[in-house]
């Protein structure tokens, strides 16, 4: 796996005036395999978000429309800057001239955050469960980063499915420098569990998300009880087959979907943007 990655010190505040429509700046791109990368850009004044919220993100269409996606946020909602974290798809309308950015370009970011993947969306609990396939990784980036998490749990466990081990290096970074980080360190202390596996090469946890929740595999390895509506809580952001599928486990498992109207014990995002990008 080979990565690569360019920065620039940009202004958080563009004196320029912008060619796009709600332009932003880029200011890093990292590839870190064929089909992964992430960016960062400046972050609007006006925008205010949840962690693990998502905003409308894109770029100018041959028709000099604006040709927008769903992106989950993957910064937290302290942070000054925006990161995202994106699929490449060769013939997608959007990633396919996206992967392509550098710094000092723009792209276009409407400042109106929404989704399900918060806090407020959840009951009270002892453990929060994040389960992830691929770039749903995402918003659960910005929410192990999120100092209300450690707050509202006993423990987070962080389960995030890829095919190979090099499309798990995104999250696993991420998760490494969780402890030492001066602002949140101390707060994560123990309690972030991190179980990343694969299906299609060899690791030391193997298998989707799925299987090893109805195996129970993953609270064998993990030291933890079943889950259970008394006592856990979850998140879910992946695939529309991922999310049917994991749904109907946690709902045998007792636990009930909830919603920002109606907090329950998992939510699901259902605006999560697959592969055809």
């Amino acid at each position: 796996m080979t990565e690569t990655s360019a920065t620039m010190d940009a202004p958080q505040t563009a004196t320029a005036k912008p060619h796009l429509p709600d332009a932003q700046t880029v200011t890093q791109v990292t590839h870190w395999t064929d089909n992964l990368f992430s960016f960062r850009v400046t972050r609007p004044r006006s925008l205010r978000f949840r962690s693990g919220e998502f905003v409308m993100i894109g770029l100018l269409g041959d028709n000099g429309k604006p040709l927008l996606r769903a992106y989950s946020i993957a910064s937290p909602a302290w942070d000054e800057e925006l990161e995202f974290y994106s699929i490449k798809v060769p013939d997608g309308p959007l990633t396919s001239r996206l992967q392509h950015i550098q710094p000092g370009d723009e792209i276009i970011l409407r400042p109106k955050p929404v989704g399900t993947l918060v806090h407020d969306a959840l009951l009270p609990g002892k453990r929060i469960w994040f389960l992830a396939t691929g770039t749903g990784l995402a918003p659960f980036a910005s929410l192990m980063r999120e100092p209300e998490t450690y707050e509202k749990y006993e423990q987070v466990i962080m389960m995030h499915t890829c095919r190979t081990v090099a499309e798990l290096e995104y999250g696993r970074r991420l998760v490494e420098s969780l402890k030492d980080d001066p602002l949140i360190g101390e707060l994560v202390g123990d309690k972030l569990l991190y179980y990343p596996t694969t299906t299609r090469e060899d690791f030391h946890h193997t298998g989707r998300v799925t299987d090893n929740l109805t195996s129970g595999k993953v609270f064998a390895d993990l030291g933890l009880p079943a889950m259970n509506p008394a006592e856990d809580r979850a998140m879910v952001c992946g695939s529309l087959a991922f999310n049917i599928d994991v749904k109907k486990i946690l709902e045998d498992f007792g636990l009930k979907e909830g919603a920002n109207s109606d907090p329950q014990q998992f939510v699901v995002e259902k605006a999560f943007v697959g592969d055809g990008i």
